[in-house]
């Protein structure tokens, strides 16, 4: 009883903490980048099953990079991330990264977040291994994805699980969306 009564109070935190979301856009910062560096095409990432994930593979395709967790009010948001890699597979990658950093949820393994997502949303696009978001133990492509010296374009925070960042074709960043900006809207959609 104790158990559910902790998950449900997870699960609404988890909802309500994402009230008066924003919307962070290049176009609000300087976006010139003179530095050919500042991609994420450098980086290769351990995926789910053990293989590497190469961000270099994903040149001239635009790429959608969330965080993940299987326990969260927005776990649903696996079903539209699956149905917005589908749609737009010829243009788009949708890059899922487990993370336990909120509400311990997403406590399970490797083989048990691959093991969920393939038998209740189907997933398909690539998933990465689990890592950290966010803190002392933040993994290096998160610190490239959240800090402006590192990426070119913008600092961003990450507030809660499936926070998304979209890059360019280059691998440059562009935009960073909330978590209640659901995959398939056309905050999304309609920069693709």
């Amino acid at each position: 009883m104790i158990k559910i009564l902790a998950l449900s109070l997870s699960l609404m935190a988890c909802a309500s903490n994402q009230q008066n979301e924003t919307v962070t856009t290049s176009t609000e910062m300087n976006t010139e980048i003179t530095d050919t560096t500042k991609n994420i095409h450098g980086f290769k990432v351990e995926a789910l099953d053990g293989s590497t994930i190469d961000f270099a593979s994903f040149k001239g395709k635009k790429i959608l990079i969330v965080n993940t967790a299987s326990e969260c009010g927005y776990t649903p948001q696996y079903k539209d991330l699956e149905k917005l890699y589908e749609t737009y597979k010829d243009k788009l990658v949708v890059i899922g990264f487990p993370a336990n950093n909120f509400g311990g949820q997403e406590p399970g393994t490797n083989t048990e977040i691959k093991t969920f997502c393939s038998k209740n949303y189907g997933v398909s696009f690539p998933m990465a291994a689990k890592i950290s978001v966010k803190g002392d133990d933040m993994a290096p492509i998160y610190q490239w994805l959240t800090q402006k010296e590192k990426n070119g374009v913008l600092n961003a925070e990450i507030k809660w699980n499936f926070n998304k960042f979209l890059l360019d074709e280059n691998g440059r960043m562009m935009y960073k969306f909330e978590s209640s900006v659901t995959p398939m809207s056309e905050e999304i959609t309609g920069k693709l």
